[in-house]
């Protein structure tokens, strides 16, 4: 295990920007419709950002390719809605999870131009609201201002609370070598349940409602 963890934090320490390039990765995909709701990017950004305070990796390009994952995975999403319209709602994938689809659009009428704020922090509705904002015909001007005030905010709390989990480690008289995996890796673990117990329960109501 030891010598795994050092090839881990060793491998970090000398890619440094397949780090970055994966955390960039991860605030995108988050972004994409359908794809955000199964894949834990959001873990994968705390996790990552927990190597900051050991030197591994250095806060500025962590928060950059956060930021603009998000923006470019918001923007591209929202675009998209824009030139389909509504019929993007109803169509591959969206139309496999129209309970979601109904949501976000629930969301939307009820917040208006703060949904696409808010839905940057709530899990189940941040990966359509972007799309359904476009789809529903919300102007760019609009939507970039309050999407990029909500990116920020989400990757700041991402990244600095990785990075303080990091360091409250570290003044706990550990050092990398000795919590570097089994933080990132319970980050994870952590992130992974609670995707799957989210699509499991959403998957138990559309099934009740279907019967």
């Amino acid at each position: 295990m030891s010598s795994h963890l050092h090839q881990l934090i060793g491998f970090v320490s000398l890619h440094a920007l397949l780090a970055y390039a994966a955390i960039f990765l991860a605030a995108f995909l988050e972004a994409v419709p359908i794809l955000g709701s199964l894949i834990p990017g959001s873990t994968v950004i705390l996790a990552l950002s927990a190597l900051v305070p050991a030197g591994s990796l250095h806060l500025t390009p962590v928060l950059t390719a956060a930021i603009a994952g998000a923006l470019l995975g918001d923007g591209l999403a929202f675009w998209i809605g824009r030139a389909s319209q509504r019929k993007v709602l109803t169509s591959w994938p969206l139309s496999n999870y129209p309970a979601l689809v109904a949501k976000s659009e629930a969301f939307f009428h009820r917040y208006g131009t703060l949904a696409v704020f808010l839905a940057r922090f709530v899990p189940p509705v941040r990966a359509v609201v972007p799309i359904t904002a476009g789809a529903l015909g919300m102007p760019p001007q609009r939507f970039y201002p309050v999407n990029a005030a909500a990116v920020l905010l989400w990757a700041l709390a991402h990244v600095l609370s990785g990075a303080l989990a990091g360091s409250a480690a570290e003044r706990w008289g550990m050092k990398i070598e000795h919590y570097g995996l089994p933080l990132v890796g319970g980050i994870i673990a952590i992130g992974t349940i609670a995707v799957g117990v989210y699509h499991w329960r959403s998957r138990r109501e559309a099934n009740g409602r279907v019967g």
